[in-house]
């Protein structure tokens, strides 16, 4: 396990903590570190997929196709430019509990390609809630792509397209209340998981960055009508 320090934010901010790795976790955390939310967010902290750790159910995962030590570690290395916390063991034992309570403090927590399972204990602390983003298929709720490798089973069935789904984490596997979702995504002929990651994970980190910009819309309501 590799930590790194990081500065104190202001507190009038929206204290995030991102949950993530490969691309949909870069693009995630870069929207939220240079976007427009940049000027309402405070990143806490990140933790993110050693591909080492056997832990994060690396042969299920995307960690099972090709990719390159830059790809590996494309969060860590956003979130270490920026001088952030990265955390990269396991998220249920009571190291990161003792981190994530008493350090990052989240008032929201977002996931994005993340291989391990997400306990009571953290989904249910962040007070705007833990959210989750799932390839999926654009219909009902909860999704019959739900698991650990979305892509390749619509790519099995032949689907002309996908859509990426925002929801909240509970204690089932990608079962909680969906929130927003995107337009479909065209997937290529001849494409195959990892393309889909690299074609989708822009997109998904807009559909983040829309939801926060609707929650501090809410705050600045509550706040007026006090």
């Amino acid at each position: 396990m590799r930590m790194t320090s990081y500065p104190e934010h202001d507190n009038a901010r929206i204290r995030t903590a991102v949950f993530g790795s490969y691309y949909r976790g870069y693009y995630v955390l870069d929207e939220l570190l240079s976007g427009p939310l940049s000027a309402h967010v405070t990143v806490v902290g990140v933790a993110t997929d050693n591909p080492a750790n056997t832990f994060i159910s690396r042969a299920k995962r995307v960690w099972q196709y090709p990719h390159t030590e830059t790809e590996a570690n494309l969060v860590r290395d956003r979130a270490q430019r920026q001088g952030l916390q990265v955390f990269d063991g396991r998220v249920k034992g009571d190291d990161f509990r003792n981190i994530f309570r008493t350090q990052w403090r989240p008032d929201l927590c977002v996931t994005a390609t993340f291989g391990q399972r997400i306990d009571e204990f953290l989904f249910s602390t962040p007070p705007l809630g833990f959210l989750n983003l799932h390839p999926y298929d654009g219909g009902s709720w909860p999704s019959p792509y739900a698991g650990p490798n979305p892509f390749e089973a619509m790519l099995r069935d032949g689907r002309d397209d996908c859509s990426i789904a925002l929801h909240r984490v509970d204690e089932g596997f990608d079962t909680g209340a969906l929130i927003a979702k995107t337009d479909p995504i065209s997937i290529p002929r001849g494409a195959c998981v990892t393309d889909l990651h690299k074609i989708t994970s822009p997109i998904a980190a807009r559909l983040v960055r829309d939801e926060i910009l609707r929650l501090l819309g809410e705050r600045r309501t509550t706040r007026a009508g006090a």
